[in-house]
């Protein structure tokens, strides 16, 4: 099984500095993942909500986030500091996803709030390994399509599956990130992966190769 990536020696070295006391080194390293936080937050964003939310704000308030909480991720050490930042991030977008749409009155039981890009992107890459991608895929309305066969699935699902396969986060990383067992996150990134293969086949944009 794929272990959790450690930090680098760099971000160790900072994290001993902010442990000693150092003021600075918290700005320092939250700069240093300031560029993978957004791609995390870019994958997920709602397209409804996106004039009135960008990546850039929620990974600005998720470094306030961060900060209140850094004295106890010193003490603890829980996981490796990049996977704790990217949970932190990712619990302030899921709040002011759900804020934002709630302000803007919208339904979202029957919908998937991925981007058309994430969602092309992620079925594109488990096509490729090994399965028979049906000619829909090459028309410009597949995005769409996919984006829907996507809200059928829960968002548990989605986010194993963004996790894996766009993020490329190893299944070790996966279950800290998610707080489970390794075992746990396998299984569920295994049945996530059956589940949506059933369905792109049942809406036509998988060939009956898998």
């Amino acid at each position: 099984m794929d272990p959790a990536k450690p930090d680098s020696s760099d971000t160790e070295q900072l994290l001993q500095q902010a442990h000693a006391g150092d003021g600075r080194a918290f700005e320092d390293l939250f700069a240093r993942h300031r560029a993978y936080l957004h791609q995390v937050v870019a994958l997920r964003l709602d397209p409804r909500i996106r004039p009135r939310l960008d990546p850039s704000d929620v990974v600005q308030e998720a470094q306030l986030d961060a900060y209140r909480r850094f004295k106890d991720f010193l003490e603890r050490r829980p996981m490796s500091f990049r996977l704790w930042l990217r949970k932190t991030t990712y619990e302030r977008l899921l709040m002011l996803q759900r804020f934002h749409r709630c302000a803007a009155r919208r339904s979202v039981d029957r919908e998937v709030g991925l981007p058309d890009k994430s969602a092309f992107a992620l079925v594109q890459q488990l096509l490729a390994r090994g399965s028979t991608p049906s000619r829909h895929l090459e028309q410009s309305e597949t995005a769409r399509r996919v984006r829907e066969v996507l809200a059928q699935m829960s968002e548990v699902d989605r986010e194993i599956l963004l996790m894996r396969n766009l993020e490329a986060l190893t299944n070790q990383e996966a279950a800290e990130a998610l707080e489970i067992e390794p075992v746990a996150a396998s299984q569920r990134y295994g049945r996530a992966l059956l589940r949506l293969r059933k369905l792109l086949r049942a809406n036509g944009l998988m060939g009956s190769k898998s």
